[in-house]
């Protein structure tokens, strides 16, 4: 029962932390704030922000629909070629175990068929 207590740290030493804490973030939001503000110094840094955003509005841009686009099909059409070597391989001829067409969206594909099969098991048990 005779342990030591632990003391507190005194209070300067919090304080100091702390300065010294704000000092770190205001160097920082200072770093940041001048960041975002150096390509209004001159007239030429202005015409370089303008040149920029014209890049990127007619080049930059355009070219980010479709490379979306591009990769939304290169994974559906990766995971529709993994389901359709899984039918293969198995050997069924029940195409709708595998994607059911008929179901809304993406809950016909198998492992969701199977996932919301366990959670109506789960919210209905019998």
């Amino acid at each position: 029962s005779a342990l030591p207590r632990a003391r507190a740290p005194s209070s300067a030493c919090g304080r100091a932390g702390v300065s010294a804490m704000s000092g770190v973030i205001g160097a920082f939001a200072n770093v940041a704030h001048k960041f975002v503000t150096w390509p209004q110094l001159s007239t030429q840094g202005f015409c370089n922000v303008i040149k920029i955003g014209t890049f990127c509005r007619t080049v930059v841009w355009p070219c980010i629909p479709p490379l979306l686009m591009f990769q939304y099909i290169r994974g559906v059409d990766e995971d529709v070629y993994a389901t359709e070597v899984l039918y293969y391989k198995s050997g069924s001829k029940d195409v709708k175990a595998f994607h059911d067409s008929s179901r809304i969206g993406i809950s016909g594909h198998w492992r969701l068929q199977q996932d919301l099969e366990t959670i109506r098991e789960a919210a209905n048990p019998e």
